[in-house]
């Protein structure tokens, strides 16, 4: 200790000794004063032919206040002298290559902070939190850092005054370590304590043109907004003259303000009666009434709103989906976007009115079908009977019983054979309707004569799925399957070539039965497929669906729909196409039966034509079912419907 302290005794001598040697070689204040005077002389008068825009008297007021301010830390430096203590001897001794050598780099620095992110990742964490732990912090990686042992502090003394560069270091407490100063920060720092700006570089009369600008007015700033003490509590957004600042702006969607419907205590007019009530519920979800008012006699009566957090949560997703971007609209005529189609007047004749009625069934008639000369039509219903009617006179001729529901009827296409086929259950039956003269009758009766039975065999089990029989009860042939029967068909070939077509659940698939392979498969896209019809030529193919749709066909153009019309809301029971017209229809269980006009051309560049007529009603729902079957007139353009309510009527021009 005692030897140290000698040391310490000859280094303070001899730092005196370099202070009073220094003290005689510097200068005198009035020298550095004239030698500052004559510097800033020389730089207004270099600044004067940069600056042409300021005015002498406003030039030579600035430069005043320059000088004043140069001069005042010059002043202030020559009276700081050097008393520092040995702390601040470093910082005198570096202050005076400052402006000999502005431009040498200082020294590097020991500290890994201007290089390396800090080492402590808390962030904005107080170091408080941390004071009874054994760490401050974590790294980039999550592990802790742990805190440094506190040395004694006389030990710690001792180390800061045997270690000459003591004063550069500053304990950092973010990161718990020493941080050694640069020499660049020195200068910054020594640059700060005479009032002088940060950097060298930093141009005093710049800032100056720009102060003079600012008081001339030559730049203006931008006043802030004064928000608004008053609002409009229910105005609306889009209307207010304070909107932000983007261009495309859209205000959030509003509900509807609450009117005298809403109110605990509605007038009586308000309030619906009990069959008003009652016929809500007979109505669809969407048509139906959101609210139905109520009346309380005070607000402490008043329930809680059941559906309130719903209410809340939908006006949320409103606010969240509502589209902030503005939609271009464009002038455009309405009429202008419907295609051009001809006037249903040059479309005549079609069929638009009810002309006659057909009763007699005592349940849904199923099915209807029209005699090929058009003066007959029979009928099969769920009350399990087949009638035979005139079309002109409503009169019933026949009528067959089977005591189960009778599911499809179809007359057969050959004029000088009126022979019916019926399904009822799992048997089609061929019955002779007996029409014609004798001779048409001799020939029917030879067709429907079966000499034996081809059910069984001599061991008694079946030969195919279906068997011919005898029956003599309806005078006729019965056909009994294996399973039930929901459709009958003469044929449903192509009319010129030998092509035939078979609808499945989802697709119709058409063969070539003399090469008898699959020649083309017609995709509907649609849910299931309920009905089909061939166009009297045969290219063209139109389809129906439970789902409400009605495909077109272009066997020529391609196996996808040509045209989907989407017109009825309920299942499609059926369609058709007239045998000489160019018309189609279709039925549905909406109790409803459209009619169309479908030209097919001769030339393959030329689409179909499709165009809506007319919308038939008159049938009424029994059982949720509507319409159940429509058939064309086949010289006429007649419509016949058959629906659940157990009647047939016939639509005519």
């Amino acid at each position: 200790m005692g030897a140290s302290k000698k040391e310490s005794v000859e280094v303070n001598k001899k730092e005196e000794e370099e202070n009073k040697n220094r003290k005689k070689t510097q200068p005198t204040k009035k020298e550095k004063l004239s030698t500052e005077e004559s510097l800033l002389h020389k730089k207004q008068e270099d600044r004067a032919k940069n600056y042409k825009g300021f005015s002498e008297d406003d030039a030579s007021e600035d430069f005043k206040s320059v000088e004043k301010s140069e001069a005042g830390d010059s002043e202030s430096s020559g009276d700081e002298g050097f008393h520092n203590t040995s702390s601040n001897e470093g910082l005198a001794n570096e202050s005076q290559s400052e402006d000999s050598e502005p431009d040498q780099g200082g020294e590097e620095s020991d500290s890994s902070e201007d290089e390396v992110a800090p080492r402590n990742t808390v962030g904005d964490v107080p170091l408080e939190w941390y004071r009874d732990e054994k760490h401050i912090g974590y790294d980039i990686t999550g592990k802790k850092l742990k805190k440094k042992e506190r040395q004694d502090k006389l030990d710690s003394f001792l180390a800061n005054v045997d270690n000459s560069k003591n004063w550069r270091k500053i304990y950092d407490e973010y990161n718990d370590e020493d941080v050694e100063v640069t020499n660049e920060e020195t200068k910054l720092i020594r640059r700060m304590l005479k009032g002088k700006a940060p950097h060298g570089d930093f141009d005093l009369y710049a800032v100056l043109g720009l102060v003079r600008a600012i008081r001339k007015g030559l730049i203006k700033f931008d006043k802030p907004k004064e928000e608004p003490r008053f609002y409009m509590l229910w105005g609306d957004d889009a209307s207010s003259s304070e909107k932000t600042g983007h261009l495309s702006y859209i205000p959030a969607p509003k509900p509807n303000l609450p009117g005298h419907e809403e109110s605990y205590n509605p007038s009586l007019e308000y309030i619906p009666t009990q069959e008003e009530i009652n016929s809500y519920q007979l109505m669809d979800e969407e048509d139906r009434p959101k609210f139905i008012p109520k009346r309380f006699m005070s607000l402490r009566s008043i329930p809680a709103y059941e559906n309130a957090v719903k209410d809340s949560f939908e006006r949320c997703l409103d606010l969240y989906l509502c589209p902030r971007v503005h939609k271009k609209r464009i002038n455009i005529d309405p009429e202008s976007l419907k295609p051009k189609l001809p006037s249903r007047k040059d479309l005549k004749p079609y069929p638009a009115t009810c002309y006659l009625e057909y009763k007699g069934h005592k349940d849904a008639v199923m099915s209807i079908s029209t005699e090929t000369s058009g003066h007959w039509i029979a009928s099969g219903s769920s009350d399990g009977t087949v009638r035979l009617w005139e079309v002109e006179t409503c009169r019933c001729i026949k009528v067959w019983e089977f005591g189960e529901v009778v599911q499809y009827v179809a007359w057969n296409p050959l004029p000088e054979l009126p022979v019916l086929a019926v399904s009822v259950g799992q048997d089609v039956f061929l019955l002779n309707t007996g029409l014609g003269n004798e001779e048409t009758q001799r020939k029917v009766k030879e067709l429907l004569h079966v000499a034996t039975s081809t059910a069984l065999d001599d061991s008694g089990n079946k030969v195919s799925a279906w068997s011919w029989l005898q029956d003599d009860k309806h005078e006729g042939i019965r056909l009994q399957h294996f399973k039930t029967v929901y459709s009958v068909e003469w044929h449903l070939f192509h009319p010129t070539r030998s092509i035939f077509f078979v609808s499945t659940k989802k697709n119709v698939r058409v063969y070539d039965l003399l090469k008898q392979k699959l020649i083309k498969k017609l995709e509907t896209g649609l849910r299931e497929v309920s009905s089909i019809s061939v166009h009297p030529a045969g290219d063209n193919v139109i389809v129906g669906s439970r789902d409400g749709k009605l495909c077109w066909f272009d066997m020529d153009l391609s196996s996808k729909p040509y045209k989907v019309l989407k017109c009825h809301p309920k299942d499609i029971t059926n369609v058709a196409f007239h045998r000489s017209y160019p018309l189609f229809a279709s039925c549905s269980d909406d109790c409803t039966a459209y009619v169309f006009h479908g030209m097919v051309y001769s030339d393959l560049n030329q689409n179909p034509l499709i165009v809506p007529l007319e919308i038939l009603r008159g049938h009424a729902i029994s059982n949720g079912r509507g319409v159940l079957d429509c058939k064309f007139h086949p010289r006429q353009p007649w419509l016949f419907t058959a629906g659940a309510d157990s009647l047939i009527k016939l639509y005519c021009h």
